[in-house]
């Protein structure tokens, strides 16, 4: 039996692998409009939800890097809102979240986006260390990375004293199964 793939079904699409690691079905979506009126972030955008999906459905490669260089991907909060509003049940904030780990897989990433990436970034690392937010470690980790060293610095003495910063991180106690959860998705995201 030849596991070759059938002639008419041609090679993958930009769309196509959004349904593979995702499910969700950007030609689903009929232009409604109704992610984009409900998105909290769409006046900052570059380009709204409903027209993201649009690029994405044309299938034209410079549209879809257009979408993977866009701040829209990145300024998405991922609050559903757009998902709660859509007839079709398009699960965009999910598609966002691939769009987003694939542009800085092809180093596409908008160069607005930096500190937004430096934040996501210490914020993960946060929890990869201690299972949980730690605020200073955070804190310290985005400013290492974003370079903005004394933003917000006259706040830090009240919050220490209101104890909104401790000193010492909480620890979980199973660690070791929170080293498998980061494991298993770097593998994912490399697709081994």
């Amino acid at each position: 039996m030849s596991t070759a793939p059938h002639p008419a079904a041609g090679p993958k699409t930009f769309a196509d692998r959004i349904q593979e690691q995702t499910g969700v079905h950007v030609a689903r979506c009929y232009q409604c409009g109704k992610c984009s009126a409900g998105c909290p972030l769409a006046s900052d955008m570059d380009y709204a939800p409903s027209l993201v999906l649009r690029m994405l459905q044309t299938g034209d490669p410079d549209l879809e890097k257009q979408v993977l260089r866009s701040m829209s991907i990145w300024l998405c909060l991922t609050c559903e809102t757009c998902i709660a509003r859509c007839p079709m049940e398009i699960d965009i904030p999910k598609m966002m979240d691939f769009l987003r780990q694939e542009s800085m897989r092809q180093c596409q990433v908008n160069p607005r986006a930096k500190n937004i990436i430096a934040f996501h970034k210490a914020f993960l690392d946060s929890i990869q260390v201690t299972g949980r937010l730690y605020e200073v470690g955070l804190i310290a980790d985005f400013k290492a990375r974003s370079l903005r060293l004394t933003q917000d610095l006259n706040i830090a003495p009240s919050m220490f004293f209101k104890g909104k910063l401790p000193i010492f991180p909480e620890m979980i106690k199973d660690r070791v199964n929170l080293a498998r959860i980061f494991k298993k998705t770097v593998r994912r995201e490399e697709g081994i």
